[in-house]
Order: structure tokens, then sequence, then C-alpha cells
């Protein structure tokens, strides 16, 4: 049975047909299909089983902020990726979301986060110790370890070993692809619990928390306050006065290795590979950096243009988190689409990003179209969501960012190696080969 109206189909048969290529790029299938079906079609994945694919911004906007509550998460979130990270804020729901956000809320505000922008450029710099200048070298393995020492050096200062960090980062890289095999070959999903797979992965994931828990009760055991955000996450209350139990610290600590160290990888990432190809915006970021050098760290991240230009560029091209998951609970209706409850929507926002109606040269780099700012585009831009469950790191990541890109710019010049930038979509938007050469700036 249709679990929506006046939608297009794309039938089991032909998702089957290309079921090896979507298992390494689903990009270019789903492409072929909004170009034939429209920007929303429904594909068939099942024999009672299915998703409706969009990249309508306007039915975005609605569902993330004009009838919000009338959608929720799918189980991609809060079934399938929580069986590996818990219920945080990234894959809960209702009531318990909205008491987390608020309790965590706090600790994200630009005053906190001043605190941690130190951390944050020390740790920067060290990986950027393992930039070898002359070489051409794939970038994203240091700007992978670059932005997970990030956040742990943000969440626990010092207290965590580097080889506590190493597993961490392992099961937390493990536990993803997994569940990318678990998304993207539903039909074998029988298997991959049969031959105990999955078990092995939670298992896995057991031990992180292990590992988290040890380090929890170091800090709690500890007379020494750091500053960090595992400090104001132990001390934050609730509206009744209470803590969070150890468990659901540990759910949110998970989260936040997921959230906040995968996709800004892959944004610094695809930025520097753009600025490979464009050494123009180079020297203008360069420019930037000489003019802000008697400035503190809080002032350069908030009023560096064209930095945050070239980053929100980046990120429209190349979108970390390039899908968005919903549900509907009640039967909706959008510009003559009617959705019965419980339809699955998953949204593209790498499509969105690129819709030729949308965008003026939609695949070009042009980091100028955002020089007034991104507010004009808040209807058709979704790097970091929309809405009340807006990613509630959107100013973290982008301090980082601005940080890390500026950092980088001062040190060396970034040169090309290949003419294309090559995509691998997991969870979340990685690249391939992202192979880049560096000179050392005089």
């Amino acid at each position: 049975m249709s679990d929506s109206k006046n939608i297009p189909e794309v039938s089991l048969i032909r998702f089957l047909r290309h079921s090896t290529n979507i298992v390494k790029n689903p990009l270019p299938f789903h492409h072929r299909n909004f170009e034939t079906k429209g920007d929303t079609f429904r594909l068939n994945i099942g024999f009672a089983n299915s998703v409706i694919f969009s990249r309508d911004a306007g039915l975005l906007e609605y569902v993330l902020q004009k009838n919000q509550r009338n959608y929720t998460k799918t189980e991609i979130q809060t079934k399938d990726l929580s069986k590996y990270v818990g219920h945080g804020l990234l894959t809960s729901e209702g009531e318990h979301w909205k008491k987390q956000r608020k309790l965590i809320q706090p600790a994200f505000h630009k005053k906190q986060l001043q605190n941690l922008l130190g951390s944050i450029r020390t740790a920067i710099l060290a990986e950027f110790e393992k930039i070898e200048a002359g070489k051409a070298i794939d970038i994203f393995p240091i700007f992978n370890d670059l932005a997970f020492q990030v956040v742990v050096k943000s969440l626990f200062s010092s207290a965590a070993s580097q080889e506590d960090i190493n597993r961490l980062q392992y099961i937390t890289e493990a536990a993803q692809k997994m569940l990318v095999r678990e998304l993207r070959q539903p039909y074998l999903r029988w298997w991959f619990r049969a031959s105990g797979k999955i078990d092995k992965y939670l298992e896995l994931t057991a031990e992180s928390r292990r590992i988290l828990k040890g380090i929890v009760n170091e800090r709690k055991a500890s007379s020494k306050r750091y500053g960090d955000l595992l400090d104001m996450l132990l001390e934050a209350k609730y509206d009744d006065g209470s803590f969070m139990d150890d468990e659901q610290l540990i759910d949110e600590i998970l989260i936040l290795f997921v959230a906040g160290h995968e996709t800004t990888s892959n944004a610094l990432s695809f930025i520097s590979q753009l600025l490979a190809h464009h050494p123009e915006w180079q020297q203008r970021i360069l420019g930037e950096c000489n003019s802000n050098k008697a400035k503190e760290l809080m002032e350069i991240v908030t009023s560096s243009p064209i930095a945050q230009q070239v980053i929100e560029e980046g990120m429209r091209l190349y979108p970390p988190a390039y899908f968005i998951d919903r549900v509907n609970l009640e039967q909706d209706e959008f510009q003559g689409m009617q959705f019965e409850p419980g339809s699955n929507l998953l949204f593209s926002v790498y499509e969105i990003h690129r819709h030729p109606e949308l965008w003026d040269a939609p695949d070009e780099f042009k980091p100028e179209r955002f020089k007034d700012g991104g507010r004009q585009y808040s209807s058709q831009y979704f790097p970091f969501g929309a809405g009340p469950r807006k990613c509630i790191g959107n100013n973290f990541a982008m301090f980082e960012m601005i940080i890390a890109v500026q950092e980088l710019i001062l040190r060396y010049k970034i040169l090309p190696v290949s003419s294309e930038i090559e995509l691998k979509p997991l969870i979340t938007l990685k690249p391939n080969n992202a192979v880049l050469r560096f000179q050392e700036r005089e």
C-alpha cells in the first residue's frame, strides 16, 4: 500500500538492480531519480517498505520549522544509530530530548566556548605538525585526528590517555562503518544479526562506554576543575536540581564524538581541496590573518568574514550532514503531496545545496555569495539543519574551522594534486583520496 499520494515512484526492481553501486555511492542514483522524477519521489526498498526522497527546500523548511511538531527523526537515528551511541541529543525525541537540550545548551553558548578556544587552537597546531611539506599527502587522516583531538581536549582537557583516545576513535569509526552497511543493504540485516556481526560491534561500543566511565569517575574523584565541557556537563542541573546520571552523561559524550569530529573533519578536508584549486582565496585569507594578528582568539573567530565565506561555501558544495531524515506523526499535505502517517522522508541536503533553481552557478566555488552572511539563504541552506533541532554545536564547529583554516594558510600554500574532488558518502559525506601538496610559507 502506498504511503503517499501524488508522488512519483521508483520501483524495487530498479533499486535492487543498482544496489551494488548504491552501497558504494548512492548520490548518482538519487540524482538521476531527481532529474527524471522531480524534486520528490518515493523509492521502494522492500515489498512493503519505502522512503520518500526530496530535494524540495520548501518541504524541508516546512518539516524542520513550520510544522516541526508533526515530525520526528526516523529509526535511522532513534533506533539504528542509538544502539551504538545511546540516547543522547542526536538520537532522542520528545520530552527526553527537550530536557537534555535545555540542560546542555548553556555549555555551547559563545561565552562558554571562549574558554575552550585556546585548547582548540593547541590541538589544531599539534596535528598540523604531522604535515610533511613538499610531499603529496592525504589530508583527511590529519583532519580526522585533528577534529577528534579537538573534541577530546574540549571535553576532557588532559584527562584521557592517548591509548584511550586512539581506542575511542577506532570504535567510533568502526561502528559507523557497520551502520552504513546495515542502512545500505537492508536486505542483509538478517545475516548481520545471525552471523554475529552486529553483536561484535555492540561489544566494541560497550568497551568505549567502559573507557568513558573510567574518565568520568576519575574526574568526579578529583577536586580540580578544568573548565572543560566535562566539567560543565557534570555541573549542569535539571529544573528539579538533579544532575545527569552516568549512563546519560556517557550517551551525550558518545554523541559529541560522532557529531563533533566526523562532520568537521569532512568539511575541513573538502575546504582544503577547494582552496588548493582556488589560490586567490588562500591569499585573501592570508591577508585577513595578517590584519587579525593583534586580536584575541574570540575576536578573530567572530570577525573573519573571508574565512567564514570560504567555510560556508565549502559546506554548501559538500555538506557533511548530507541528508536529513524525518517521519510524520499525523497525516500531512504540502503543495498537493499527501503524506500518510508514518511516511519516511529523507531530504538530500547535497541536492538542495546544488539545486539550479535555488543557486546561481550551483556547482561553482563562489564564497562571495556569502559576503552578506547566510541569512538570505536560510530557506535553502542547511549545513547544520534548522529549527529546534538545529545542531547544538554549530558555533563550536565554526570557531574550530575558522581557526584551523587560518592556521593552515598562515603556515602553508596548498597545492592540488588531482583535478577532481572525490566523494565517499557514508553516514556523513566523506572525502575520498583528498591528496594535496603543502609548501611552507617563507
